[in-house]
């Protein structure tokens, strides 16, 4: 290694490869190395205890330098490949306003009170501005004939406001939009950043998001991936989105639009869609009020939520295929990684004696 001192941060020092890198950096350079690490589950600091002492190593919470700041819950990127690899259902939610309630089925229910509290906590720190400390998106909830069927009467439905946030200026044009928002992706937030630059950034946008089951009744299979209190939250913190309507129906009608109680809306946007099916045109009444305007195709207009579960489902089987080429060169057979009936005696005999490897055998 290089003998010229450095000053060495290490991101999880106290882990099974960053320990052995603080003891080599130590043993082999004149570096300074500092130890950042949580210490979760997979980390411990006696496998550190051979440098713990050198002057030239410091961990980062002993040396008084470590603070850590509160993270808004986000969502599991693991839950969500879940749900696509194993086509699940039960994310879903039938009813936000109950779930916020604390309510099951529109009755009370003692057991739901602290997580619906917790999911509209969750909802206000997202709908803060940019500073995260000062209101930024209303939030409404609307109840209402939610896939707004031709064949049905059109409803103005009820709007009830979630969160008290920055309502629009005098005179400012109020534009609307909606849509599923399914792994809220670049597709979605290049249309949104189209939108305000046809308002030239100058309108108050208000979003409608979808519920699940308008969702699933037109897409099938498991879609949404993601339930409406998760898509929600993702376009709350859009920077181009000034309010958002959860639970908004499929199909704006000329009633539903006139209710809206941010003011009269001046033109509702429409982008490419090439995975939200439908036996009719949703946007009817739009068009007859004359207030419809189509967002283009984009560089991004492909990226929606079955381009990406399609990317996901792809490299879960090359990985597969991966695996059975690795298995097939050691002899290796069954599902399971630590079936070893068929392997070669000499690899049942490493096996029963691994140790864990040196630094050398980790970086060579």
């Amino acid at each position: 290694m290089s003998q010229e001192s450095l000053r060495v941060l290490v991101t999880g020092g106290a882990g099974f490869i960053g320990s052995a890198l603080v003891r080599r950096l130590i043993a082999d350079s004149a570096h300074q190395v500092l130890n950042f690490d949580k210490l979760t589950y997979a980390a411990t600091l006696t496998s550190l205890d051979s440098v713990a002492n050198d002057p030239r190593y410091r961990f980062v919470k002993a040396a008084g330098r470590f603070l850590v700041f509160k993270r808004t819950p986000g969502i599991s990127t693991t839950d969500l490949v879940g749900r696509m690899l194993l086509c699940t259902k039960t994310h879903f939610i039938k009813s936000l306003t109950d779930e916020i309630q604390g309510k099951t089925d529109g009755a009370p229910d003692s057991k739901k009170a602290a997580q619906g509290a917790e999911m509209l906590q969750r909802i206000k720190d997202y709908a803060t501005d940019e500073t995260a400390l000062q209101p930024g998106a209303e939030v409404w909830t609307w109840a209402g004939n939610q896939l707004g069927r031709l064949d049905q009467a059109a409803e103005a439905g009820s709007f009830e406001k979630v969160v008290s946030g920055v309502g629009p200026k005098p005179g400012q044009r109020i534009i609307y939009v909606d849509g599923g928002f399914d792994l809220f992706s670049s597709g979605h937030i290049e249309f949104l950043k189209r939108v305000n630059q046809a308002e030239n950034n100058d309108a108050y946008v208000v979003a409608g998001v979808h519920n699940d089951n308008v969702i699933n009744h037109w897409k099938g299979l498991n879609y949404p991936i993601m339930n409406i209190f998760e898509r929600g939250l993702c376009v709350l913190q859009c920077r181009y989105i000034h309010a958002v309507v959860f639970g908004a129906p499929f199909a704006p009608s000329k009633a539903y639009l006139q209710a809206m109680p941010m003011g009269k809306v001046a033109t509702v946007y429409h982008g490419p869609t090439t995975f939200m099916p439908s036996t009719y045109d949703p946007y009817t009444d739009a068009k007859e009020m004359g207030i419809l305007r189509q967002i283009e195709d984009h560089p991004y207009s492909h990226v929606n939520a079955a381009e990406i579960v399609s990317r996901i489902m792809k490299g879960r089987q090359a990985f597969e295929e991966r695996q059975k080429e690795a298995r097939a060169q050691i002899g290796w057979h069954g599902s399971d990684p630590l079936f070893l009936e068929e392997l070669p005696s000499t690899l049942k005999q490493s096996h029963a004696t691994l140790e864990a490897p040196s630094f050398d055998a980790v970086f060579p």
